[in-house]
């Protein structure tokens, strides 16, 4: 309980770590295997250069969360992260076994109710120089827009994002108790996947994706 100084779970390789409190900055630095769950906030340049495993936090991320991952590393913030998110995210397709991260931009009342942020992502530089992976966000009100990203289009989120998706959104549910069905939840409503959550991937990949289906549209 309580929290811990700099560099919580760095280079983990297969441990399981669970902080009860807050934790501060470069928490799973080089993070290559096992699961660390925070529950509270974490501070600047969470997940740098994180390799893989998978990645929970409570609250909020400071700036630069996850700035130069690469390979395989699953995320899930259920707040938000400042700015620069995923900056130079190097982590693959994740429809092919690559990393992602999961932006929910929620927040608990002082009754302990859920709630959402008023924007899931207030800051800019979303995807800056990002190369690979994507980003899943909770907005189903459409609220982040294009000016925040730098690197990162929108494109679509599809039955095969949601079941990459959901069994990480069910294992947060088990750290924390956030049921996946409040997360679909949308003004009283349960709403489909696809009208809740905003996939962003690489400018590059959504250049490389409609580049292969003129070419395919073209045979």
């Amino acid at each position: 309980m309580g929290a811990v100084g700099d560099y919580l779970g760095s280079g983990s390789d297969g441990m399981r770590i669970t902080m009860h409190g807050n934790a501060q900055d470069q928490v799973a630095q080089i993070h290559k295997s096992g699961e660390l769950v925070v529950h509270g906030d974490v501070g600047q340049c969470y997940g740098y250069g994180a390799k893989g495993g998978r990645l929970f936090v409570l609250g909020n991320a400071a700036g630069r969360p996850m700035i130069n991952a690469v390979g395989s590393p699953k995320v899930v913030i259920n707040g938000t992260a400042l700015d620069y998110l995923a900056e130079s995210f190097m982590a693959g397709d994740p429809l092919e076994g690559g990393g992602f991260v999961i932006i929910n931009g929620m927040m608990f009342d002082q009754r302990g109710e859920m709630l959402s942020l008023e924007t899931p992502y207030p800051g800019g530089n979303l995807f800056s120089l990002a190369s690979g992976g994507a980003i899943y966000v909770r907005d189903p009100h459409k609220r982040l827009s294009d000016s925040q990203l730098n690197g990162g289009a929108f494109t679509e989120m599809t039955d095969l994002d949601w079941a990459v998706v959901e069994p990480l959104l069910q294992r947060n549910e088990e750290h924390f108790g956030i049921p996946l069905q409040r997360l679909l939840t949308v003004d009283g409503e349960v709403a489909s996947p696809a009208e809740v959550y905003r996939k962003i991937i690489p400018v590059k990949s959504k250049m490389l994706h409609a580049e292969a289906a003129w070419a395919g549209h073209a045979d």
